[in-house]
């Protein structure tokens, strides 16, 4: 089964290798036909602390690292955004 890669911003990069990384998913709402814009945060783990707030990234699942943490960023050669 292939992982999800999924697309957003680095909002904060205070922790030491991890980075929250903010998704917006678009879909249209089933009763008014009207397009809706979903946001939410993930923690994703960037081992070099190299990604900083603003920059677009990809993450991709993986296997629990933390409570939190159960996606990683991909880095910068396979990230072409």
């Amino acid at each position: 089964m292939p992982k999800r890669i999924l697309l957003g911003v680095v909002v904060s990069d205070k922790n030491d290798k991890t980075v929250v990384v903010k998704v917006e998913r678009r879909f249209t709402h089933p009763l008014f036909r009207k397009t809706v814009r979903r946001t939410k945060n993930y923690h994703a783990h960037d081992e070099m602390n190299e990604f900083k707030v603003g920059e677009k990234v990809r993450i991709e699942e993986c296997a629990p690292i933390s409570r939190q943490k159960k996606w990683k960023v991909l880095p910068r050669e396979q990230a072409a955004v």
